[in-house]
């Protein structure tokens, strides 16, 4: 390929695969909606440093991903595109980073590898296509990193990267709290010992001055907060920060083998020469001080895995984006190992990788083809929360997908079986991971939307166009931030966008009942019954898919 060919063919497989269907999705609950509606919110009250949710202050986390989100609604206006659209152009400026960078370590072949390696798997497009706040801390801790690399292994004039090491840190501290300084010096910090650098690095990349950049980029929205909020936003930033790790959050738990499946499955179908790869470049490190750029660029990517993959697995919240700020890393090891891995030198350490690939690969398939059966089997529970699902299956497309992931696996060990192929399995593995992307876009989430996601949010937006500020609106059932987007409603001082009522908090809705104007109250079919009187008898105004939406007074035509 010519110089330009790679970046340009990178750049058109990155829009196609985070921007198509990016706004034809509903919002999801609960991370997404809360987040596109915070941002909703403070374009609407022009408060640019306290983020609120249905009117009250949002301190779960900083307020970066909100200025970008607010950007963007006022460029383009509000939507789900719009809400989505700075996760996605994160997602590809981390992909074009991730090509720049391996291609001036490794080699503009291995860093087209690596750029395609780190696009296609499913947990980063999937990021990069939520409104959530880890692609773009994501993005910066990997720059931080990226940076530090750069000036470590540069001449004097390189030195200056260290400056961007600094910035990384702090604008990514701005994005999601203390894990944005966390994440580079979990990868820094070990590299730095087991090379035993630590001593020359300390003296040339002048910590006193880069923890003074750090701070003027990441204290003043944090002074700012203390200073307005005092206490709450202390003991509130505390509790997600060091409660988050030392105890479980919202039921997100686990055991300590969390995350092993979530990254054979999310980085599938690189994952599978992740071990072999970690063990070639974590070992003889003691050693390696004063190696190549190559060999240490391995070592700091094995360090980086582990460190990470490691501190979130001791977190006792867990989630499968937490692991997300190591898939650079990965990509970037696996794409260094491909070709001896997969040729005659690959030894017993590539036979493992090829098999462990195949095998995860047909789990994945069989997974999908047998979703049917799975959702037949859980249907009764599924409903309790899409109520659809008792009258809609899901689908061809899983099927197709599952069985897509099997075929693409037999042509991949074929290829990767014949001596001198490794490139022709990256093809293979490529081009299996866009044709399953592409299927899950366009034919599964349309299907996934149209009966699960859309009907309370479409239910939520009528009644947002027909009441006034000074009437109510209950959301009754499991709490979903989205219906707070689709209603635009404007909080009040000391009245929500959305009265939020959970069931078995029935007599929190007796008040409300008395207020004045018109009361709405969305919520599932099948909990109508448990309303108190007289909500119980409110008429249907208008029902979706086992959602329906009720009125104290008839709406006029």
């Amino acid at each position: 390929m010519g110089a330009y060919a790679r970046p340009a063919l990178l750049l058109a497989l990155c829009a196609l695969l985070f921007f198509l269907g990016l706004g034809t999705l509903g919002l999801t609950d609960r991370d997404e909606g809360s987040n596109a509606e915070a941002a909703r919110e403070m374009v609407e009250s022009g408060d640019w440093v306290t983020p609120t949710l249905n009117g009250v202050p949002r301190f779960a986390k900083p307020v970066f991903t909100y200025w970008l989100t607010s950007g963007s609604y006022l460029a383009f206006g509000i939507s789900e595109l719009t809400a989505r659209l700075p996760s996605a152009l994160f997602g590809i400026a981390l992909v074009l980073m991730q090509y720049a960078f391996a291609s001036r370590i490794l080699g503009p072949a291995t860093g087209f590898r690596a750029a395609l390696m780190l696009l296609l798997n499913i947990e980063i497009l999937a990021i990069g296509r939520m409104v959530l706040t880890d692609m773009v801390m994501m993005f910066f801790t990997t720059l931080s990193i990226f940076c530090f690399f750069l000036a470590m292994w540069g001449e004097d004039k390189a030195k200056r990267w260290y400056w961007g090491f600094y910035a990384g840190m702090g604008l990514a501290t701005l994005t999601k709290g203390p894990v944005g300084v966390l994440v580079p010096l979990l990868a820094i910090l070990p590299y730095l010992w087991l090379t035993r650098r630590w001593r020359n690095v300390l003296r040339e990349c002048r910590p006193l001055a880069g923890t003074l950049v750090f701070l003027a980029v990441a204290a003043p929205w944090y002074t700012a907060m203390f200073l307005l909020h005092g206490a709450g936003y202390a003991d509130s930033a505390r509790g997600d920060t060091l409660t988050r790790f030392f105890s479980i959050i919202g039921g997100h738990g686990g055991t300590v083998l969390f995350y092993i499946p979530i990254l054979l499955l999310g980085f599938f179908p690189w994952s599978g020469f992740l071990p072999a790869t970690l063990i070639d470049a974590l070992r003889g490190s003691r050693s390696a001080g004063t190696q190549d750029p190559q060999r240490a660029l391995q070592i700091l990517c094995g360090v980086w895995i582990v460190a990470v993959f490691a501190f979130f697995t001791l977190s006792s919240t867990r989630l499968p984006h937490y692991i997300a700020p190591l898939f650079p890393a990965a990509a970037l090891l696996v794409a260094a190992s491909w070709d001896r891995l997969l040729s005659n030198e690959g030894g017993k350490w590539g036979r493992f990788s090829l098999w462990l690939t195949l095998g995860v690969g047909s789990c994945l398939g069989l997974a999908f083809i047998g979703l049917d059966w799975a959702y037949d089997r859980f249907n009764a529970q599924i409903a309790l929360e899409f109520p659809a699902a008792a009258q809609v299956g899901p689908g061809w497309a899983p099927t197709a997908i599952g069985f897509l992931i099997l075929g693409g696996m037999g042509l991949f060990g074929y290829a990767a079986l014949t001596a001198g192929r490794t490139g022709l399995s990256f093809g293979i593995s490529s081009a299996v991971m866009t044709g399953v992307i592409l299927l899950i876009l366009a034919a599964a989430l349309p299907q996934f939307n149209r009966y699960f996601i859309a009907p309370p949010q479409e239910l939520a937006a009528v009644a947002g166009l027909n009441l006034d500020a000074t009437d109510t609106l209950v959301a009754y059932g499991r709490p979903k931030p989205s219906l707070l987007f689709y209603a635009r409603r404007r909080c009040a001082a000391a009245k929500p966008c959305i009265e939020v009522i959970k069931p078995g908090e029935e007599e929190k809705l007796r008040p409300l009942l008395e207020r004045p104007g018109q009361i709405m109250i969305l919520t599932q079919e099948r909990l109508r019954t448990q309303l108190p009187a007289p909500a119980s008898d409110y008429p249907i105004i208008l029902s979706r898919n086992g959602y329906v939406l009720l009125a104290r007074k008839p709406m006029v035509p």
